[in-house]
């Protein structure tokens, strides 16, 4: 799959491997969350546009590249996809972040729109969607779709934990954007959760039921 990547770096997978653990508590699930995406945004992020600045050293002064301009967006979706966007920030402190809140329908699992706010102007940055969990790929499609019709144009999507047919149907919806996940899992159950997968991502960062 040619827009999908899978970071299959041994600490990612260490840490997933903690993550899934049910014994695993808020407090160490929610750091490791951060940690796994700040990992996975090092990757993802390689591709950060450089130029040339002036530095002077303690010897000379040089030419030397720094990241261009500041247009990076985080666009977490809510509620679970915050846990991720601390991590990205430890690596570029300047990106602005958005939000796009989505609710599923218990019946019909498909996502419903309930709050969007991006940064502006939003076709000029590099913009990285967040979720721990790609599941049905619902919420995903949707927040993709939301981005591009603000204008976004160069959409990478980020999710420590993929099922097969999330991860598929967002790259048939949006085969324009670069996919990043920790984890490809088995299947979906009939309740649409990821198996193994680790639960609910959002009860497990905030500690909620």
């Amino acid at each position: 799959m040619e827009n999908v990547t899978v970071l299959n770096h041994p600490l990612i997978q260490h840490k997933i491997s903690i993550l899934r653990d049910k014994n695993t508590g808020t407090n160490e699930f929610r750091a490791l969350v951060e940690e796994i995406a700040m990992l996975m945004g090092y990757e993802a992020l390689r591709d950060l546009p450089l130029q040339d600045v002036k530095v002077e050293t303690p010897i000379e002064t040089c030419m030397t590249p720094m990241i261009a301009g500041k247009k990076l967006a985080v666009v977490p979706i809510l509620r679970a996809g915050l846990g991720m966007v601390n991590g990205i920030l430890a690596l570029v402190p300047s990106a602005k972040v958005g939000h796009i809140g989505l609710y599923r329908d218990e019946v019909t699992h498909e996502p419903h729109e309930y709050y969007c706010k991006l940064p502006d102007p939003i076709e000029l940055r590099t913009i990285v969607v967040t979720d721990p969990m790609l599941a049905t790929g619902g919420s995903a499609v949707a927040a993709v779709n939301f981005i591009k019709e603000h204008g976004g144009k160069k959409i990478k999507f980020m999710s420590i934990i993929a099922a097969p047919e999330g991860l598929e149907r967002l790259r048939k919806a949006h085969p324009d954007i670069q996919i990043y996940v920790g984890h490809v899992d088995r299947c979906l159950n009939e309740n649409a959760y990821i198996c193994p997968g680790l639960g609910d991502a959002g009860d497990r960062i905030f500690g909620t039921k």
